[in-house]
């Protein structure tokens, strides 16, 4: 399956590039349980903050099938332009451009979502940065600036002209940050209007959800973000049930442990023991949600400063559930 320029990838389901979560330990943890592409984290484009260690982690390349694709954001052609051009030299395989992101940070600095407001300025960065890579470049945006100037398929038309190879539309304006329901009208208008791939984002948190937001819009493929965290089998299931119509069961407790135990892991591994033992609190919270005494595991769990302590505890609460269940080791 090509969606991206030359690249193959096993489906088009897609993780998104979310800040603090979507680092190299996740990516890899998504791409072996059934994501087609992940997309690091968003970077700025000023290429003089790269130095410190939380951007410089930013582009470290994982161990995933599908292309390394990195994901810049700024509101300057000439940052911007410049940022793709040394992670082209760095090894990445598409440069993404960030005119979705809605984080008040972001915004300050006219960039992500706020960029949707300049549709001149929005042709600008794309013109310069596709034509200074040879590499393709995709842009992910918003359904608009605000629900009363949704302008997603004026700017999905200019992208497209401007030679971007694959557009992802998140089904919310800047405005609603990520409150309400995304609405997925701007985003099968878009589809109908341009003819490069359109990936579609927002809510996407089930099987069937998935589905229904691929029937409805048309779209190429399917963004998922939050529904991702603490469950990164969900694009096995989704997958799964595009192709079959059958949802896939659930994985065993010991599939469960398995996958933790590997992504905390790779955590200790990239960030070493210290900021590997933090980093592991927030994703074991995601994974323990709605599990039988949750709460009071992460109490005891996130006062540890031990990697190998979090495993010793994780392994001992799984097989606590194992015998409640009645499982047996798969």
């Amino acid at each position: 399956m090509k969606i991206i320029g030359p690249y193959k990838l096993n489906n088009s389901l897609f993780l998104a590039p979310m800040v603090g979560v979507s680092d190299s330990p996740f990516r890899e943890i998504c791409s072996q349980n059934g994501a087609g592409l992940t997309i690091a984290e968003m970077l700025t484009a000023n290429t003089e903050l790269w130095s410190n260690e939380r951007n410089r982690l930013k582009q470290v390349k994982p161990n995933v099938s599908g292309p390394y694709v990195v994901q810049i954001a700024g509101s300057d052609p000439v940052m911007l332009t410049q940022a793709a051009k040394l992670n082209v030299s760095l090894g990445a395989d598409a440069i993404d451009i960030n005119m979705g992101c809605p984080a008040k940070k972001v915004l300050k600095k006219a960039a992500g979502s706020a960029l949707l407001k300049d549709t001149k300025l929005v042709e600008s960065i794309l013109k310069s940065v596709v034509s200074s890579v040879d590499i393709p470049v995709t842009l992910k945006i918003r359904t608009g600036w605000s629900p009363e100037s949704r302008n997603g398929v004026e700017v999905a038309k200019i992208a497209e002209e401007s030679g971007v190879q694959l557009l992802t539309v998140h089904g919310r304006t800047k405005e609603c940050r990520f409150k309400g329901e995304a609405e997925y009208d701007t985003i099968a208008d878009i589809k109908q209007n341009i003819s490069i791939p359109v990936i579609a984002n927002g809510d996407i948190d089930s099987p069937q959800k998935a589905k229904q937001v691929m029937q409805y819009t048309n779209a190429d493929g399917l963004m998922i973000g939050r529904a991702a965290m603490g469950r990164p089998w969900i694009f096995a299931e989704i997958e799964h049930y595009l192709v079959t119509g059958i949802h896939k069961s659930n994985p065993s407790i010991f599939k469960k442990l398995h996958i933790i135990e590997s992504h905390l892991k790779k955590l200790q591994s990239f960030y070493g023991d210290t900021k590997g033992v933090w980093y592991a609190r927030k994703h074991v919270a995601g994974y323990l949600k709605g599990l039988p005494d949750s709460k009071q595991f992460l109490t005891h769990f996130n006062k540890l400063q031990d990697g190998l302590a979090q495993l010793d505890l994780l392994r001992s609460y799984f097989e606590n559930l194992a015998v409640d269940d009645g499982a047996i080791a798969a």
